[in-house]
């Protein structure tokens, strides 16, 4: 997690300023904030997130103690699959994360009925992602999200505009998810074969095989 520092620097002929940091890792902000305060110039500080929220220290030194016991670390894929024929859908969705210094790996899937296209099941796919990181307790994080659907990834990045109403809708709903979570998200898109897992799971679910499966891995995978 990434914040800014917001303090009241009070000057030798006591005027005050308030100034801003970058934005720092959270535990680094906290050590240079003990360092501003060390001065006994600083007569106000909080901390600021890229979802604008504000923090104190003792509720950001908070936030970080829980962090070593919540997931974290996260790397997040998915995959929507689509049959034109029989308009069944599926998605798939792989989490691996962090949790107590042990490192974890969650498979899903999940039938989808009432779509229209294959662009429809990965914005799905990718809502059903933000469903399962809810369910994990994944706030307040870095996550990156991994997907072979080029264009949800970066329609969610702002890079390309979205000029589909029922697209539009799926987007709003998981940028919601996603500030509700409080979650600072990077995007990576990625080949099909880089997707092998979500992609398997996509299809599985199509084939009426439903898969929820947590691992935990002696390495990172």
């Amino acid at each position: 997690m990434d914040v800014m520092i917001q303090w009241t620097y009070i000057t030798p002929k006591k005027q005050e300023l308030v100034l801003t940091s970058d934005f720092l890792p959270a535990a680094e902000a906290l050590r240079l904030a003990e360092d501003f305060e060390k001065t006994g110039r600083v007569k106000e500080l909080c901390f600021i997130d890229q979802n604008h929220v504000t923090w104190s220290k003792k509720e950001l030194n908070k936030l970080l103690k829980e962090v070593e016991t919540e997931p974290h670390d996260v790397i997040a894929y998915f995959d929507g699959g689509f049959d034109n024929e029989t308009l069944q859908g599926g998605a798939g969705a792989v989490i691996y994360y962090k949790q107590n210094n042990e490192q974890y790996r969650l498979r899903a899937n999940r039938q989808l009925d009432e779509l229209k296209s294959n662009n429809e099941a990965e914005y799905a796919a990718f809502w059903f992602l933000m469903q399962m990181l809810e369910e994990l307790g994944v706030h307040h994080l870095p996550v990156i999200f991994r997907g072979d659907s080029h264009v949800v990834l970066k329609q969610l990045s702002g890079d390309w505009p979205c000029f589909e109403d029922d697209h539009n809708a799926w987007l709003d709903r998981i940028e919601e998810k996603i500030n509700e979570l409080g979650i600072q998200p990077i995007y990576e898109p990625i080949s099909r074969k880089q997707n092998k897992e979500a992609d398997q799971l996509a299809r599985q679910a199509m084939e009426g095989q439903m898969i929820t499966s947590m691992m935990e891995l002696t390495e990172k995978g």
